[in-house]
């Protein structure tokens, strides 16, 4: 198996099951039972970060195939594309496709997915993917989110008012303008 270390920041696509990731990682597992919707967005958030930050095509996909007369759906959610699988398809399938076409492309571009499926590990690597596990790909993300945090100069929130958040001179340039000076 390829090394994780050697190759996760190294690809141009991220491809991710987006199911498969839900119920493994355990902040979103505990939220899917109660709001699959929220549990999907709170993923789309995180990974738009990482995407951000990584610069990388991330495409994240749900099945759909247990949805009677659903037809394929692609949606492009700020830099993300979310794709809603059709009803006879799953992620694995359309994951494993796409994997195929990416790395066959002309220009064969470095492709991961994140997913826990042994089988589809085996399967997109046959293919060319590297293999991100759910385990890895939240290590990853914290990770980018550590970094991030390091380059923006992370403070932490003193409390919900806005001049306690501020530098010293905003906080005058603001007093100031309330002043009308």
């Amino acid at each position: 198996m390829k090394s994780l270390d050697a190759d996760v920041r190294h690809f141009d696509y991220l491809l991710i099951d987006g199911y498969n990731i839900i119920h493994d990682w355990d902040n979103l597992s505990k939220l899917a039972e109660t709001s699959l919707e929220h549990a999907r967005d709170k993923l789309v958030a995180m990974v738009a970060n990482y995407q951000g930050f990584r610069d990388i095509v991330a495409i994240i996909v749900f099945d759909a195939h247990k949805i009677r007369h659903g037809q394929e759906n692609v949606v492009q959610h700020g830099n993300i594309c979310l794709v809603y699988t059709a009803e006879s398809e799953t992620a694995d399938a359309y994951i494993e496709r796409a994997v195929q076409d990416l790395t066959r492309a002309a220009k064969p571009y470095r492709v991961a997915v994140a997913t826990s499926d042994n089988l589809e590990q085996l399967i997109i690597m046959a293919k060319g993917a590297i293999r991100l596990s759910a385990r890895d790909f939240l290590t990853e993300i914290e990770a980018a989110e550590k970094e991030i945090r390091r380059k923006i100069g992370h403070r932490p929130i003193k409390s919900n008012q806005l001049s306690d958040n501020l530098n010293a001179e905003m906080q005058a340039w603001l007093e100031k303008m309330r002043l009308n000076k």
